[in-house]
């Protein structure tokens, strides 16, 4: 899953992609390189960010979209959203997926929708608002609590028709630097959820901290080291900026683990 941040503030890559010529661009390098879904997001996440308005999120994403699906017909892509109607009006442009960071807690009306539209629905953990989650967040048992917040609402989610749920530990989103490595190193205990896992470590803060308060500009190596122990422990998808370092690693992976 290739990342587009429609977006003046991401921690990573803001105001880079906020065209539509731009984000095409972007969006085909990333195909040619291998990603099999692009997840565009018009509302930034990271921490200590503002919330933004229903119409300026529109106004970012749905461009993009309009032209992506067309021009890039046999690719997946996926919404990041928060928001009802923005979902809405990705899905009858055709979108895919819905990847909700906030797993049902902010719009649990999503499940309707995704299954009025056919789409999957990515359900990531998180603890808190982008605003605050990172301002001491604690759990009795991080594994533990996560998965039983995931089980519980793809247990809902199935009961009302939604057959195709994703789910995502949310590494960075309410967790400690501790939170964030005893998921990567126990993630293979999501498995009994019956969901594909999903991953998201690319260029986060939880690199940084390991490598010694290494910049965002110089986290690669350690994404890749983080995303292929996600994919030893059982993760099917990776998010990730740099597909083609990223997808050179599960070429390499893929490679090992089905020799005989």
């Amino acid at each position: 899953m290739g990342i587009l941040n429609a977006t003046p503030d991401s921690f990573s890559d803001g105001g880079n992609f906020n065209e539509v010529e731009a984000a095409l661009g972007r969006i085909g390098l990333m195909i040619s390189q291998g990603a099999h879904i692009i997840d565009i997001g018009g509302e930034s996440t990271r921490p200590g960010s503002e919330p933004v308005t229903e119409q300026e999120e529109l106004d970012r994403v749905l461009p993009i979209l309009e032209q992506a699906l067309t021009q890039f017909p046999d690719t997946f892509f996926s919404i990041d959203t928060t928001k009802y109607r923005v979902a809405e009006e990705a899905l009858k442009l055709g979108t895919h997926f819905v990847n909700d960071v906030s797993g049902l807690q902010k719009e649990p009306r999503f499940v309707d929708l995704c299954v009025q539209y056919n789409a999957g629905y990515v359900m990531m953990h998180s603890q808190g608002n982008p605003k605050t989650m990172q301002k001491d967040p604690t759990y009795d048992e991080v594994i533990t609590d996560i998965k039983q917040f995931l089980k519980k609402r793809i247990d809902q989610a199935k009961e009302k028709g939604l057959k195709n749920v994703i789910v995502d530990p949310g590494i960075g989103f309410g967790k400690t630097l501790d939170h964030n490595l005893k998921l990567i190193a126990h993630l293979e205990e999501l498995q009994d959820l019956g969901c594909p896992i999903l991953v998201g470590a690319s260029r986060k803060s939880m690199i940084g901290q390991v490598l010694n308060d290494r910049p965002v500009d110089d986290r690669l190596t350690g994404t890749i080291a983080v995303h292929y122990h996600a994919m030893l422990n059982g993760a099917n998808i990776i998010r990730v900026h740099d597909v083609k370092e990223a997808h050179d690693s599960l070429q390499v992976f893929n490679a090992i683990t089905s020799a005989e």
